[in-house]
């Protein structure tokens, strides 16, 4: 995997979680995982996290399928400057970027559904519910995994765009497993100011995926369709 897609996933993952920490971070300080025991303690908080990155990285496989079937076709480039055009749309409507897909009659059912089976969980002390919790955290409506989601989608490939969502979860790690450890730290000022810089980052996403699709044949950021297509048959190959 191309290691520049893996400092970008960490890096939105570990920004994001700026933002996570005020969202989710009243689900994380309501799992009930004091103990005195750090060992413990630590692999219980492992335990509910990597929940929320399994389901990052599976949703980001199952939406992988749709960027491959693209690039079999031999149409990568336009759908990676459709995913940058849509990541730019999402930053002008700010209402769907941070709930709108909320307000669809689906998603907000399977939203309902989601927040129900959390209380459920959320009562349970074993590990297994902290795994389950952590799983439908991370279904939850996130402007930023919006974004990520979308951008790996523009990667064209099943493998690509799971190991992008994985990494972007690993981002998001440090900061929420300090939430579990020392309560939320952020202020409402800092989440507002938070909220500002998220929207940013998308923008500068979209404009990338635009030159990506562009192939201007600028290393790292706009590969000449050669390269593209290489990338593409040693990935096949593995």
């Amino acid at each position: 995997m191309d290691f520049t897609i893996v400092i970008i996933a960490l890096s939105i993952g570990l920004t994001s979680s700026l933002h996570c920490v005020g969202m989710c971070g009243p689900i994380a300080l309501s799992l009930g995982l004091e103990s005195q025991n750090k060992l413990k303690f630590t692999l219980r908080n492992l335990t509910y996290q990597l929940g929320r990155v399994t389901t990052y990285t599976i949703l980001g496989a199952i939406l992988g399928l749709i960027g491959e079937s693209f690039s079999f076709v031999g149409l990568q480039n336009y759908l990676s400057i459709l995913i940058g055009v849509l990541m730019i749309i999402m930053v002008m409507i700010p209402k769907f970027y941070e709930n709108g897909a909320t307000q669809l009659r689906p998603v907000n059912a399977l939203m309902v559904k989601v927040k129900l089976s959390l209380g459920k969980f959320l009562i349970k002390k074993d590990s297994s519910s902290l795994y389950i919790v952590g799983l439908l955290n991370g279904l939850l409506p996130c402007g930023m995994v919006y974004a990520s989601l979308t951008a790996a989608i523009g990667l064209g490939s099943v493998y690509k765009s799971a190991m992008f969502m994985f990494f972007f979860g690993l981002g998001t790690l440090p900061l929420m497993f300090a939430t579990v450890l020392f309560g939320n730290f952020l202020s409402v000022k800092q989440r507002q100011t938070i909220l500002k810089i998220l929207p940013i980052i998308t923008l500068i996403l979209g404009v990338l995926f635009i030159l990506r699709g562009l192939e201007l044949n600028i290393p790292f950021i706009s590969p000449a369709k050669e390269a593209l297509q290489l990338n593409g048959m040693d990935e096949h190959c593995m």
